[in-house]
């Protein structure tokens, strides 16, 4: 199912975003499983470059990318 809220300044971040996401779901499993806070550590930090890459596409879709 194709996404709807897709656009041409998405585009390119998709693929990214995917890995990203998953990245975190294997440091979220392995923090679980093994109790290792580094991998919680790290899931955050990809949780606030995700939020942040968020906002920037968000400014580049207003024409605001010079914020």
């Amino acid at each position: 199912m194709p996404r709807e809220w897709d656009t041409p300044k998405r585009e390119c971040w998709n693929k990214p975003i995917h890995q990203i996401l998953k990245a975190i779901d294997n440091h979220t499993r392995l923090h679980l499983e093994t109790g290792d806070f580094w991998h919680e550590e790290q899931a955050q930090i990809l949780r606030k470059y995700l939020r942040d890459l968020k906002d920037f596409i968000h400014k580049e879709e207003a024409g605001n990318y010079n914020d």
